[in-house]
């Protein structure tokens, strides 16, 4: 079974483990500060939970980089797993419905050899996934991003914990006729982006995770998006639990151009 169909099955997993938890008194609760630095709630145990048990029932061989759990080993290593169970924990444990799983396999300890990646988004069940040069899907759809000259140009941006310097160095984004929205999970935003709801994702605050990002990275590039770092260089990183990074999506070279109008 090809390593997109495992990660789909496993999203699913998610999708069922967690169905009516989100927003009630048991999303919540303190496990302690997981892997990635944040801490655990008992959605997010419960979701990585249902991967783990997919994973070891399959026989899938792998590395497993959990944003929770940490580095688990099972079997012959065949690649690493790269595994956000819940993207918008703080959406999930509040009851906001926006968030979602994220799950990406690589073949090497690097960014950009992700071959397969699926986002589910948790509230409705959606499914977006890609595989490297099969395109990228939602639902069995083939998905693009949005190429023509927007009505609304729509930028995302996540500035949760911006510092005042870089709030100042984007304030020109802000200034310009673009409609801005961040919604509180960078891998389901990421999916929007390459559906083409969004023109242009922005994260430039050198903390997002490699397991925030791994999936939505492969999936918008599929989808015809440019990933870029901070210096609009192709986006690229080892796996470490210590690497955080900075990236801009864009739809194609003229959007991201017009919407960095002034930023230095």
């Amino acid at each position: 079974m090809q390593a997109v169909e495992i990660l789909r099955e496993a999203s699913d997993k998610i999708y069922q483990s967690v169905a009516g938890l989100a927003g009630t008194a048991n999303a919540a609760g303190d496990f302690g500060v997981g892997a990635g630095g944040d801490v655990s709630r008992n959605i997010d145990i419960t979701a990585e939970k249902a991967v783990l048990d997919h994973l070891k029932e399959a026989g899938f061989g792998c590395t497993i980089l959990g944003e929770e759990c940490g580095k688990v080993e099972l079997g012959d290593s065949n690649g690493y797993v790269i595994m956000d169970a819940i993207d918008g924990s703080a959406n999930a444990v509040r009851g906001v419905p926006f968030f979602c799983s994220s799950l990406a396999f690589a073949t090497e300890d690097r960014l950009s050899s992700i071959t397969d990646a699926v986002i589910t988004d948790l509230s409705n069940g959606d499914m977006y996934w890609a595989t490297h040069g099969g395109g990228s899907f939602l639902n069995g759809k083939k998905i693009h991003v949005h190429d023509k000259d927007p009505i609304y140009k729509i930028v995302g941006i996540n500035t949760s914990g911006a510092t005042s310097k870089l709030m100042q160095k984007m304030q020109p984004i802000f200034e310009q006729h673009n409609h801005t929205r961040h919604f509180g999970a960078n891998a389901l935003e990421m999916a929007f982006f390459a559906r083409g709801l969004l023109d242009v994702y922005v994260d430039l605050r050198d903390k997002i995770r490699v397991q925030d990002v791994a999936a939505g990275y492969l999936i918008a590039k599929e989808a015809g998006g440019l990933v870029l770092d901070a210096n609009m260089k192709p986006l690229d990183s080892d796996l470490s639990y210590q690497t955080r990074l900075s990236f801009i999506a864009a739809a194609n070279q003229k959007i991201l151009d017009n919407v960095f109008a002034g930023v230095v």
